[in-house]
């Protein structure tokens, strides 16, 4: 009779313990979410509030166009998020070095757009990045620093290119480029931060859930 209350009482706070368990961690990805979102929302948030938003593109600064365009489509948002979520999980040298590695490479891709050095396949590639980086992030490779900073590097070139090709003609060349590799460095802090957050509170499922998410976003992409 007393074993079997005990039993009883040993499953009900087994089952407790799961269903808080459950709670605990769709409470923390909500807020992760969330989070992610209003980082990646900022940008367009201050754009609009410094008056630019209802201005002509002459009025407007080139920094403020910079800083709001990489918010703007969900291909960057996603690859940006994704080096520093990728950058987090790799861990060491790799939490600095791959973002760096983006934003430097990035610049050099929008300065061979000003200068008309055409790229093959931006588009095919912005897209890969998105797609690549969420299987990476979800499977948790780790590759060596060398070879992770070269496919953040080649994937950082389409973007740059990409972000060159949309600059304004009456935006400043300097200002605007400062304006999105600041917003990209932004996206990839919060990456970051999401992503040793998770760890160090023993939630990196959260991550490679990150990951899957991003991956579907750019299947997403590759079929519209």
């Amino acid at each position: 009779m007393c074993f079997t209350c005990v039993t009883k009482c040993s499953q009900g706070s087994f089952e407790k313990r799961i269903l808080t368990g459950g709670i605990m961690i769709k409470s923390a990805l909500l807020r992760s979410i969330l989070f992610v979102m209003a980082g990646a929302l900022l940008p367009s948030f201050a754009f609009a509030h410094s008056g630019a938003g209802h201005a002509g593109i002459g009025e407007a600064s080139g920094f403020m166009l910079g800083l709001t365009h990489p918010s703007s489509g969900l291909d960057h948002v996603c690859a940006m998020l994704a080096v520093g979520l990728w950058a987090a999980q790799m861990g060491g040298r790799a939490v600095w070095a791959v973002p760096l590695t983006f934003v430097g490479v990035m610049a050099l891709g929008g300065v061979f757009q000003i200068l008309g050095i055409s790229l093959p396949f931006v588009e095919q590639g912005i897209v890969l990045s998105v797609l690549l980086l969420g299987v990476l992030i979800a499977a948790s490779v780790r590759l060596p620093l060398w070879l992770g900073s070269g496919i953040v590097g080649l994937f950082a070139l389409w973007h740059g290119h990409a972000h060159g090709a949309e600059m304004p003609a009456l935006a400043s060349g300097i200002e605007y480029a400062l304006g999105f590799m600041l917003a990209t460095a932004s996206l990839h802090a919060i990456g970051i931060a999401f992503g040793l957050g998770m760890q160090r509170m023993a939630r990196e499922r959260l991550v490679h859930f990150a990951g899957a998410g991003i991956a579907l976003c750019g299947v997403y992409l590759a079929v519209t």
